[in-house]
């Protein structure tokens, strides 16, 4: 069963099928990790249901971000195993020249404790990892994620984190501009919205990614040779 079944329309991914879209991209054989924003702001100093853990970060998604971590976990542990790259886009503290148009969207964000960017303790960086700041959604804008990725011979991206639909579906989206082969596993990834959290993967699956679980995707990296890093 896939996470869109039962919201989007047997009909509509009927008609997603038949015009072509949704076929996989496969893998490539230079993998990198991305590990979006998965800082305490999104998920909350410990496990908690959503209407709890707003109360501490209001930008919080609550227990599916701890869901998500789980599996992120894994992920990483495999790629911290073969000596593949690991790249942490993520939101710096906000200052207060940070005002824009998401600022004037959700003025929450302005307001999150020093200590909501740190990095989730069960996968925090470690020396060797990439930490790219970033003030947009998207991972590739206003960052050098772009230039890391082609010294790292990457041609391959595992995108986890969140938001589903903000910064995990815009990175995912320019990547894909960018010609990487994508790999969403849909449990390793969170959204407040369970809703916009499957329709967005079932768009990424149709356009512009290989969604799959989490158990899949390590597999698939798993089947490739050696140290591809």
């Amino acid at each position: 069963m896939k996470p869109w079944d039962g919201i989007i329309s047997e009909e509509e991914q009927r008609a997603y099928g038949a015009a072509g879209f949704g076929r996989r991209s496969g893998i490539g054989t230079r993998p990198a990790l991305l590990i979006i924003d998965v800082q305490y702001r999104t998920v909350g100093t410990r496990p908690m249901p959503f209407w709890d853990a707003i109360k501490e970060f209001p930008t919080s998604c609550g227990q599916v971000g701890w869901d998500a971590v789980i599996h992120i976990q894994r992920l990483l542990a495999l790629f911290r195993e073969r000596g593949w790259p690991v790249l942490y886009p993520h939101v710096a503290p906000k200052e207060s020249f940070d005002q824009g148009r998401l600022a004037e969207k959700v003025p929450a964000l302005m307001t999150v404790a020093r200590h909501g960017y740190d990095f989730v303790e069960e996968i925090r960086p470690r020396g060797d990892d990439v930490l790219l700041p970033k003030k947009h959604p998207s991972a590739f804008f206003g960052t050098p994620l772009a230039s890391y990725l082609i010294d790292l011979r990457a041609d391959t991206l595992v995108v986890t984190g969140c938001t589903t639909s903000g910064c995990v579906r815009g990175s995912v989206v320019d990547a894909f501009a960018y010609n990487f082969k994508v790999m969403v596993p849909q449990d390793a990834v969170y959204d407040r919205s369970h809703t916009s959290h499957a329709v967005n993967l079932f768009d990424m699956a149709a356009k512009y990614a290989d969604v799959m679980t989490t158990d899949a995707c390590i597999e698939a990296l798993r089947a490739l040779n050696g140290d591809a890093g």
